[in-house]
């Protein structure tokens, strides 16, 4: 394994998804009996469903739900997140631009991130028409633990054959931030609508907007190797 390889977590981090998460998830909440506030849908940004959902479930006094029970429910919200990004694709300020300049840098880039494929597909088909390719992806249906456990970023590294400490995670939530600590990979935390300066400190470095990068920056975060 040679090289550098970036990381990018997807949602807050490549695409502004805050909303239209947030509205899906409200409405699943509200099937569920629970009505979600804000400060709970922060909390639970960036994890995997199914152990959002047990939450939910707990929060309105209901008992664990089935496997079967979380499937449905976990398409449902996806489906309705999916018609509300699907008329106007919300790309971060500088996502293309960065992937861009880091590939033509000799980086390799890839997504790691808790959302289902539908949702990775989904998005990766619009960032091609943005002219973004990624050199591979690994999703929360590839592993079964997700974030904060480091395997997400671990199958990312392995996809683009690049040593893990050779990797740079960039992410909004500070579940993936520790993700990328326990893979031994440097840390980038984006400041993304929801989280704080303050929050995201435990990263290596934190910013405000993906523009404040390039690849020289980049190579300088935590452990990259030379």
């Amino acid at each position: 394994m040679s090289g550098r390889g970036a990381i990018f977590d997807l949602d807050g981090t490549l695409i502004d998804s805050y909303a239209p998460h947030f509205k899906a998830w409200i409405s699943v909440s509200a099937e569920i009996g629970h009505d979600l506030t804000e400060p709970q849908f922060q909390g639970q940004f960036g994890r995997k469903n199914e152990p959002i959902l047990k939450e939910l479930h707990e929060l309105a006094g209901k008992p664990e739900p089935s496997v079967d029970r979380i499937d449905t429910l976990a398409d449902i919200k996806e489906t309705r997140y999916r018609a509300l990004i699907g008329e106007r694709f919300p790309e971060m300020p500088g996502a293309a631009a960065l992937i861009g300049q880091l590939q033509q840098a000799g980086w390799k880039v890839a997504i790691g991130s808790s959302a289902p494929r539908s949702n990775i597909d989904f998005c990766i088909e619009r960032f091609g028409h943005l002219g973004v390719q990624f050199d591979a992806v690994a999703c929360g249906d590839d592993v079964i633990h997700g974030k904060p456990a480091p395997d997400v970023f671990l199958l990312a590294a392995s996809r683009l054959g690049v040593a893990a400490k050779a990797c740079i995670v960039l992410e909004d939530a500070v579940a993936g931030i520790e993700a990328a600590h326990r893979a031994g990979m440097g840390s980038v935390g984006v400041c993304s609508r929801g989280r704080t300066l303050e929050e995201l400190s435990c990263a290596d470095l934190v910013i405000e907007r993906l523009s404040e990068l390039n690849p020289s920056i980049l190579a300088s975060v935590g452990t990259a190797a030379a």
